[in-house]
């Protein structure tokens, strides 16, 4: 899956639902919809039960609290490569075992990685839970595999990293933006990993990790969908409540500096068109409570600024920069970190119209921020973009594979069950005055990265690669 596909992004997410009447505003609080349950095992793992018996399916997820985040430098990708690793082996399963048991149920499944988290799934008929909850219970706790397994699938990874990144121009100039962003974050580095690291990673570096992070009490077991949650606690309790309790180790902070200039960067590569990226340090959310602070309440007003300029088919990106007959750009967009366990961005972006520059097109995407700074945004953009939130919600609530996986990555930023009612109201609460503010706040030269990618020609000995057998997600 995508890295970080799971994380709001304000804007996009939003143009998912194109629906803008106000009465869908009341819709979320009219539909009755079973409330989630959180317990916690003696062993300290994390247990979120929500029923929905719309359907006899259920999704069973196993997160950590554990991504590329929390590696250390010379052993990039090794949360990624671990989660390879689960499919190789337990006590009890033969490498590749697990897929086919899951199927053989009925059942379709995966994993993800990303910069705070992994995460592992299994949608199945809900009378097969009891399954997949014995299964993964087994290969979280006794994950086990030959060192051939290891030598086999770090050339998947490798792979991986090729098809995706390395064959990628705007893939790879997103990788050396983040590694110029940030300079003590562990974001600065790829989620799949340095090839270099890759290259020297043992099995024994991927082993320690496992040990080290894999711990119940980093842990939590999601489940929706036609259940109950005493069927679910009696099964936590069988097959995760027996695995013997660790202590999560400590996290030293690694606090990113203030940055104190503009920085410029160029990536070339062989490719069509140029690119340019705006990448500016901007406050997460630190909670969605009175205590969260000034910081919070900006993080949701950049949030909505987002969403005004690249909310919806027409918001002001697109009018601004990609129509007309002097039109600047193919495409241009805005998008908001909002959330995770380390600092967030705010990026600009766009891809120039034939003819039209970088620099014509960093101008334009800027102007339209200082515009907004200057004059506000309109009522009806904010009643827009806040419906569509709304909208949002009422649709994420007809998957249980949504409702499950937004559950899960909440309890990763140690948000409340509820967040998704409380982000609501918060941004509904949202003014015009607070997005002027953000527009105006956090834009400046000092909080800036450019990345630009310059085309260049071919390579005309390179041949095409073809994607190799066994790459999961």
């Amino acid at each position: 899956m995508k890295p970080n596909s799971f994380r709001l992004s304000g804007a996009r997410a939003l143009a998912a639902c194109l629906l803008c009447c106000p009465l869908l505003i009341g819709t979320v609080q009219a539909q009755a919809v079973p409330q989630a349950t959180q317990f916690t095992l003696a062993n300290g793992l994390t247990v979120i039960v929500k029923p929905d018996r719309r359907a006899p399916t259920a999704v069973h997820m196993l997160w950590l609290r554990v991504g590329s985040m929390d590696e250390v430098d010379g052993t990039s990708g090794v949360a990624h490569v671990l989660e390879h690793m689960l499919f190789k082996g337990s006590a009890e399963l033969k490498a590749g075992e697990f897929s086919r048991r899951v199927a053989a149920l009925g059942g379709r499944e995966n994993a993800f990685t990303g910069k705070d988290y992994t995460g592992y799934y299994q949608q199945i008929p809900a009378n097969r839970l009891a399954d997949v909850m014995r299964l993964e219970a087994d290969r979280f706790a006794n994950n086990q595999w030959a060192d051939s397994e290891f030598t086999k699938e770090i050339e998947v990874v490798k792979e991986e990293r090729r098809l995706r990144t390395e064959d990628s121009p705007r893939a790879m100039m997103s990788e050396v933006l983040a590694a110029s962003v940030f300079l003590a974050s562990p974001y600065r580095r790829p989620i799949v990993g340095w090839m270099s690291d890759l290259d020297a990673m043992t099995a024994a570096d991927v082993r320690e990790f496992y040990q080290r992070w894999y711990v119940p009490a980093n842990a939590a077991v999601v489940v929706a969908g036609d259940v109950d949650v005493a069927q679910v606690r009696q099964l936590a309790e069988q097959y995760y409540g027996v695995i013997p309790a660790r202590a999560v180790p400590a996290r030293k902070p690694r606090i990113e500096p203030v940055q104190t200039g503009l920085r410029r960067l160029e990536h070339k590569a062989p490719a069509e068109q140029a690119r340019v990226t705006l990448a500016f340090k901007v406050p997460g959310l630190a909670g969605l409570d009175a205590t969260a602070g000034a910081a919070s309440d900006d993080a949701l007003a950049l949030t909505v600024l987002s969403a005004v300029l690249d909310g919806y088919s027409g918001a002001r990106l697109d009018r601004s920069l990609t129509q007309g007959a002097q039109r600047l750009a193919d495409n241009a967009w805005a998008y908001n970190g909002l959330w995770g366990r380390g600092p967030q961005l705010f990026s600009l972006g766009a891809t120039p119209a034939p003819g039209k520059s970088v620099a014509e097109v960093e101008a334009a995407l800027r102007s339209q921020v200082e515009r907004i700074a200057r004059e506000g945004v309109t009522e009806a953009e904010l009643t827009r973009v806040k419906t569509q939130w709304v909208a949002a919600e009422v649709y994420k609530l007809d998957s249980v594979f949504n409702q499950a996986r937004e559950l899960g990555s909440q309890w990763v930023q140690g948000l409340p069950l509820d967040t998704g009612d409380r982000l609501i109201e918060r941004l509904r609460g949202v003014s015009a005055a607070q997005v002027q503010g953000v527009a105006a706040r956090y834009f400046g030269d000092d909080q800036l990265t450019v990345a630009v990618l310059r085309p260049q020609p071919p390579d005309p000995n390179r041949k095409a690669r073809v994607p190799a057998a066994g790459l999961r997600h």
